[in-house]
């Protein structure tokens, strides 16, 4: 938990940009009729009955000093999706950073090791040595920022009915161009020091 609150408090570094990441999943529900609008006295009108359109990921990635979130929508979350997502990150996000502070939880396709499933050797290395991977605790997930972005997103955007992969990546991409271009940030008041005091009981207890 310290090491990942120490993370926060760095100042900004473009040669190691700071960089929460996490990811949900939204079903995919198309109407059986079209929806009716809304009028004057007359609320929008939808029919009860649905279609089941499958599954899609969404990996979200959001920089807390620059106020930068990207979400890519993917078909699945295996170790190879977030090998592709993290190549991205690198390469088209952050092609000129030395390191990016990577700021995760524990899932087991979150390391090093999925890189090599996706890419050769040489090329996975490469990536891998561009990473400084901070991971949440076990059970402190929301010490992830990009977690409250998530729940912005769906908050936001997700609350509603979506039929179709190709209709979710143009409201995601209209949601986060109106939250980059605001620069919208969270608001992070959490550290160590208020950890240790909120969360004193989770530390030992030193006997002298």
């Amino acid at each position: 938990m310290e090491d990942v609150l120490r993370v926060y408090q760095l100042p900004y570094d473009s040669d190691y940009p700071q960089v929460c990441l996490d990811e949900t999943n939204k079903q995919l529900i198309g109407e059986v009729c079209p929806p009716l609008p809304g009028q004057p006295g007359q609320p929008y009108r939808y029919e009860s009955h649905y279609l089941r359109a499958g599954v899609s990921q969404l990996f979200l990635w959001y920089e807390p000093l620059t106020g930068r979130r990207h979400v890519a929508v993917r078909d699945h979350k295996g170790a190879v999706d977030w090998a592709e997502v993290i190549a991205e990150l690198l390469e088209v996000h952050y092609p000129t950073a030395q390191k990016v502070r990577l700021v995760m939880d524990q899932l087991n396709t979150h390391a090093g090791g999925s890189l090599y499933q996706a890419f050769a050797p040489a090329p996975a290395r490469a990536l891998y040595e561009r990473l400084e991977i901070h991971y949440t605790p076990k059970h402190g997930s929301w010490l992830n920022m990009a977690e409250i972005e998530l729940s912005v997103l769906t908050g936001q955007c997700l609350n509603r009915r979506i039929g179709s992969k190709e209709e979710l990546e143009r409201e995601v991409v209209a949601w986060q161009r109106q939250r980059n271009e605001a620069q919208a940030r969270i608001d992070w008041r959490f550290t160590t020091d208020t950890a240790r005091i909120k969360l004193k009981k989770l530390y030992p207890t030193i006997v002298t």
